[in-house]
């Protein structure tokens, strides 16, 4: 069986049109959901990821998005991993501590710089308004993930043309093939 997806959203919660909410209606899986889509806070938003993952039977893939990458990254932090989550797709990672960035991003910081206990993809745009690309590379190697640059993307979510990324399907399909066994069926 495939992995379930479980996808947390950044800032806002995101709109019916961002690539993971298109890629929840394609692939299925479930949302983290928060209680303020527009306060996050280390404890807050990965209790919640915490919460979804235990209540998620079998083998899981973690697919994040700006705040919802640093939520997974807090979440790796603060709680005991299970084996069966089997790797996470993070998508624009928002840096709380980049000069500029937005104030709801702040108590995100310190964001955690060791190693994950899973395999990760760090899927970064090179003008992204909330990362430096060479940020978003450090995080990849503190992270210990694979860097995969898209280019001069934006923010890679709707507002930047990134609604149906079938690019960013692909980059899923890889990834969960490398990640699960081979006895497991794949999309």
């Amino acid at each position: 069986m495939t992995p379930r997806l479980i996808f947390a959203p950044g800032l806002g919660g995101g709109s019916p049109q961002h690539w993971y909410s298109l890629w929840q209606q394609k692939f299925g899986g479930v949302r983290v959901e928060q209680d303020d889509w527009n306060a996050p806070t280390p404890e807050t938003w990965a209790a919640r990821l915490s919460d979804m993952v235990e209540a998620t039977p079998g083998e899981v893939v973690l697919v994040g998005h700006s705040a919802g990458v640093l939520t997974i990254v807090q979440y790796a932090h603060l709680y005991p991993v299970p084996e069966r989550v089997r790797g996470a797709i993070l998508v624009a990672p928002a840096d709380p501590e980049q000069p500029g960035t937005l104030e709801a991003l702040r108590p995100m910081a310190p964001l955690p710089m060791q190693p994950l206990p899973f395999p990760a993809l760090v899927i970064a745009s090179e003008n992204d308004p909330y990362v430096s690309f060479e940020r978003a590379a450090a995080f990849a190697e503190a992270w210990e993930a694979e860097l995969v640059t898209v280019g001069e993307a934006g923010h890679l979510n709707a507002e930047s043309g990134h609604g149906e990324w079938e690019d960013g399907e692909i980059l899923l399909g890889e990834a969960l093939h490398a990640w699960t066994p081979p006895d497991i069926v794949h999309f």
